[in-house]
């Protein structure tokens, strides 16, 4: 717990090779693996090694205890989708999705995000993304989701309040959430400026 208190310490002073090393050196410990590989993937990301943060995540879905991997596997296919990625973010999303449980909601409505940017037609789309809208998880990242969705089908007026929701929630996060969402936050922003150029 010391060296996950330390890593937090360096991730939100924005020290992240320093963070990535204490993150590795926790996991030698085989304590929590998957939630050390989770920290060790968030600060390779911040360093900009994605091959990296891909092989934490993935390492984190296969080593979690079953209630943990489908976000795990969330996390892994958000992080494909926000590198453009979106076969491989469809696998791991549909993997979540079968997994999901309280969180099914906002899995299913991401596996549907990732199809529409792969091109591929998504059917029960109004009843995902009604699910999502409804639920619990629909409230904090599912706000990022739904804006997209709603970009996706046109919505302007939704869109813009989804997106602008999340990134006042986002931006007053704590501080390494904050920096966790930073790719979020730069994408809800360029599509809440698409919309202001229309």
């Amino acid at each position: 717990m010391l060296l996950r208190q330390l890593y937090l310490a360096h991730f939100e002073t924005r020290k992240f090779d320093k963070a990535h090393e204490v993150a590795l050196q926790a996991l030698e410990l085989d304590v929590l693996a998957d939630v050390l590989h989770q920290d060790a993937a968030r600060a390779a990301l911040a360093i900009g090694d994605l091959d990296s943060a891909l092989i934490h995540l993935r390492k984190a879905a296969r080593l979690s205890p079953a209630s943990r991997r489908p976000f795990h596997l969330w996390t892994l296919g958000s992080t494909l989708f926000l590198t453009q990625r979106y076969e491989e973010a469809i696998s791991a999303l549909e993997r979540a999705s079968r997994w999901g449980t309280n969180d099914k909601p906002l899995y299913r409505a991401h596996l549907a995000l990732a199809k529409i940017a792969a091109g591929h037609v998504v059917r029960d789309l109004q009843e995902t993304t009604d699910m999502l809208a409804h639920a619990p998880c629909g409230q904090g990242y599912g706000r990022f989701v739904l804006g997209h969705l709603a970009y996706a089908a046109r919505e302007w007026r939704a869109a813009r309040r989804y997106l602008e929701a999340f990134v006042r929630r986002a931006e007053s996060s704590k501080v390494a959430m904050a920096i966790a969402l930073e790719p979020e936050l730069r994408m809800a922003k360029a599509t809440l400026g698409k919309m202001s150029e229309n």
